[in-house]
């Protein structure tokens, strides 16, 4: 059964979500990783399956399916 780590919600929905990681001083998006969510404040959690996946994506085990160049700001 489900608990937020969070906010002790005890309703969630499946969901397929993005996540932005910093490898080397690179940015990586990751899209449509699947995910419990929280509905009452949105923490997502992953199965460790998904996370192992979604390190090896990262570290180079498969190629990226587009690039896309980014804005950033610093916020001073």
């Amino acid at each position: 059964m489900f608990m937020c780590s969070v906010c002790r919600a005890r309703e969630s929905r499946v969901a397929l979500v993005e996540e932005i990681f910093q490898i080397d001083g690179k940015y990586v998006v990751v899209d449509h990783i699947p995910a419990t969510v929280c509905v009452r404040c949105g923490e997502e959690t992953f199965s460790r399956e998904t996370t192992e996946k979604v390190r090896l994506l990262v570290h180079g085990q498969a190629k990226p399916a587009k690039s896309i160049a980014v804005e950033v700001f610093e916020f001073v």
